[in-house]
């Protein structure tokens, strides 16, 4: 999915996997340089957050639903699909069980059992097949530019209109911030067009917190200008992955961020660059 909310990898060896720009390591970069290496090149784990543990199962559970036949998509049959997911991640990642212990199990899973229910307010999935759920889609740009990312789910109507979805756990954007939102979306977008040689007609994203959905109309002129930042922006952390040059941006939003202890700009020293990495791994 998406950058659905996704949970950190656990530690891996640096040079670990060839990078490439998806979502959520274009909007790093963009936000500040120093968080990109440490996620992208570093492969320095942050601790695993409840809303993205709580968002991953969700998103997990709404994959098992489009699995099954379309007249087995009720709500009750949605219902018995949270524990089984829950279980999935757990066997993936047993240290997870801690960060639910705040609550307790039952609030957690309750908590995504809320956030299903609200999907049911907003869409019918016994009334659709989607074309998929969860895929990889990756492309390079004709200047070279490596895009990737994964999405919730592609829909193909009568005719061949594609529309893209994405499910996000939580709150929808306030009036003003729909186009960083809709920055993701964009990013699938481009690639289908280069991929399928026709744009998605509709982009969506549907918040289940405050069960609101937004909904953009791209054409192909705008995401040609859109591939043009995207490949300006390769062009910079190509350059930065060459020289090792990857400079703190502080901002509002570094009381946010897990790599403090490692940033100059708050009195840390980052470990010693590794360069750049080249061998295949998870490209999330």
């Amino acid at each position: 999915m998406s950058a659905p909310p996704t949970i950190s990898p656990p530690p891996e060896p640096a040079h670990a996997y060839t990078p490439a720009l998806s979502p959520s390591r274009a909007m790093d970069f963009k936000q500040c340089p120093l968080k990109y290496r440490l996620r992208a090149v570093d492969r320095i784990p942050e601790p695993p957050a409840r809303p993205a543990v709580r968002g991953t199962v969700v998103h997990a559970v709404l994959e098992s639903l489009y699995g099954l036949p379309s007249g087995e998509r009720i709500p009750d049959r949605a219902a018995t699909l949270v524990a089984p997911a829950w279980q999935r991640l757990l066997a993936e990642r047993p240290e997870l069980a801690e960060v639910v212990e705040e609550g307790g199990l039952d609030g957690f899973l309750d908590e995504v059992h809320r956030l299903v229910q609200t999907y049911y307010r907003l869409e019918d999935p016994t009334a659709f097949d989607p074309e998929s759920c969860e895929s990889l889609i990756e492309v390079s740009l004709p200047d070279g530019s490596p895009l990737r990312g994964f999405v919730d789910r592609i829909d193909v109507a009568p005719g061949g209109r594609l529309t893209v979805v994405d499910y996000k756990t939580g709150r929808s954007p306030a009036p003003g911030s729909e186009n960083r939102a809709l920055f993701q979306l964009k990013f699938y977008a481009l690639i289908m067009l280069r991929t399928r040689g026709v744009a998605p007609t509709r982009l969506r994203l549907i918040y289940l917190s405050d069960g609101q959905i937004l909904t953009y109309h791209p054409d192909e002129e705008e995401l040609l200008r859109f591939e043009r930042i995207l490949s300006a922006l390769w062009t910079a952390i190509s350059t930065a992955l060459r020289t090792g040059d990857f400079p703190p941006n502080r901002s509002r939003l570094c009381r946010y961020c897990d790599y403090q202890a490692l940033c100059p700009a708050f009195g840390g020293t980052p470990p010693p660059y590794p360069g750049p990495p080249h061998t295949v791994a998870d490209p999330r």
